[in-house]
């Protein structure tokens, strides 16, 4: 009973991983720019839902309203303004990946620096959906489980999406070849720029709904952009639908292996997972040929 109690935690976990992560892939796998400053707007996500109750008294999902936009926003500006320019003078991919890397390496510390100026390095909290649960003999918190059914839930709409309109179908060949997709009255430029911004929404969603469950501060988002990272790698560079199954596969290993092993080996753990993968199956888990 112990070890199934431990396999739903790390299930509930992975969904966790899962949700943040596809935001990530949206921008890496569809616009193709690696995002690190990716986890501040995580980190916004889950400041916004905390004032939202700790000052307002108001539901932190009502945050979603405020938070969503706003990042949505920023995220599209970044793009049009930093991104484009980027694109526009690189001579391939591997150096605009370079370039990238480097801009976005530096908007993480301005956002991050923003984030301390105003709400300082201490970590915060607040209680919601915290009832507990009784699953087939084990408990989890209702906040948690909630969250899992989010990532699910958010997973099957960007399937459908991408699978069953014109809007995913073009994402879905850009992924593919940016450059074909051109070729065929794809606007690559506009496409991309809506699914950079997309992701961002997405991480703000995510780091509402996780925030009912951690304490996270303002220096916060790194360690989750990393995690991100790692689930974008295992599902595969524009596996979006796989996302969701990367992030249970990471939750479940990081759980199971820590019970077993030694829980202070956790980040031990996923990066032994994510350099195996890379080492016998560099495209991904969930990618075909």
């Amino acid at each position: 009973m112990i070890l199934f109690e431990v396999f739903l935690g790390g299930l509930l976990l992975g969904g966790m991983y899962g949700l943040i992560a596809l935001g990530l892939n949206l921008q890496y796998g569809v616009a193709r720019i690696l995002n690190l400053s990716y986890g501040e707007f995580f980190m916004g996500g889950a400041f916004t839902a905390f004032f939202t109750i700790m000052l307002w008294k108001l539901n932190p999902l009502l945050s979603l309203f405020v938070s969503l936009p706003i990042a949505f926003v920023i995220n599209w500006l970044i793009y049009q303004y930093l991104m484009i320019p980027l694109v526009r003078r690189a001579a391939d991919q591997d150096a605009l990946d370079a370039d990238v890397v480097l801009v976005t390496f530096g908007l993480f510390f301005v956002f991050q620096g923003l984030a301390l100026v105003n709400w300082s390095g201490d970590l915060r909290g607040y209680s919601f959906l915290s009832s507990p649960v009784h699953l087939v003999g084990a408990t989890v918190a209702f906040n948690r489980l909630f969250a899992f059914l989010a990532a699910c839930a958010l997973a099957f709409a960007l399937f459908l999406v991408l699978r069953y309109t014109r809007f995913g179908t073009a994402l879905r060949a850009m992924t593919i070849d940016p450059v074909a997709a051109s070729l065929v009255g794809i606007d690559v430029r506009k496409f991309s720029a809506l699914a950079f911004a997309a992701g961002g929404a997405l991480a703000a969603a995510s780091g509402m709904l996780v925030s009912t469950f951690i304490s996270f501060s303002s220096t916060i988002g790194v360690e989750y952009t990393l995690k991100a990272l790692i689930v974008v790698i295992l599902a595969g560079v524009g596996r979006v639908t796989g996302t969701l199954a990367a992030g249970l596969v990471l939750g479940v290993v990081e759980s199971v292996g820590g019970y077993l092993v030694d829980p202070q080996l956790t980040i031990a753990i996923n990066f032994g997972l994510f350099m195996l993968v890379l080492l016998l199956r560099p495209t991904g888990l969930f990618t075909r040929a």
